[in-house]
């Protein structure tokens, strides 16, 4: 088996074409989440890291209040990123974004691994300014099972409110094209915008 097969496939292929078109990225990402033995390649190469590759990994990584955020491979120089994530058990689980209606500032296309979770897509009614979320209204929902895979635009709003224990899912995001993503609390009505802290350090010194 070849050493970081896997990735070293999907990066190459999308490094050789227009990822500003995301419809051709996912049609690349759904023929490679289809690879006989991918789970196996991605075990391998989490098993064969290098103290100095480990290291990065886990700085560029992440946890939220549903799953934990493994970024594989973020190179600068590349229009995308590797991501593995590592969902915790649903009675760990903490309210927040994750499980709100909400968008991502990114495109992404993902595949499940293993387990398997409820998704649920929305419409969504923005203010004038797309700032604020007035209404949104679920347009689909179902579960996804192993083998699976999807696509997400920025401007799409979905949510998962609940994953089986020991689901893992890998993404490949485009870079930022939104300065910021919104989600809504459809109990409350209360609608929020997040603003990436690597944004606001412009601002920093005049909030002063």
């Amino acid at each position: 088996m070849r050493t970081t097969s896997a990735l070293a496939d999907l990066a190459g292929e999308l490094r050789a074409v227009d990822v500003t078109d995301w419809t051709a990225v996912s049609g690349r990402f759904t023929q490679w989440a289809n690879r006989p033995g991918l789970r196996d390649e991605l075990r391998h190469h989490l098993g064969t890291l290098s103290g100095e590759v480990a290291a990065a990994v886990i700085s560029r990584s992440r946890e939220t209040t549903t799953h934990f955020a493994w970024c594989l491979l973020n190179d600068p120089g590349d229009k995308f990123s590797f991501w593995l994530h590592e969902y915790k058990p649903q009675r760990d689980w903490r309210i927040g974004y994750a499980d709100s209606v909400h968008n991502h500032r990114y495109h992404f296309c993902t595949t499940i691994l293993r387990g398997c979770y409820v998704h649920e897509r929305f419409d969504a009614e923005l203010d004038p300014h797309g700032v604020t979320i007035r209404s949104a209204t679920m347009v689909h929902s179902g579960v996804c099972e192993t083998g699976e895979s999807g696509t997400m635009l920025s401007d799409e709003f979905h949510r998962i409110p609940k994953a089986a224990d020991g689901t893992m899912t890998f993404l490949v995001k485009s870079r930022p094209v939104r300065g910021w993503s919104l989600s809504f609390d459809p109990v409350s009505s209360v609608s929020r915008r997040h603003v990436p802290v690597e944004e606001r350090l412009g601002h920093l010194a005049d909030r002063l």
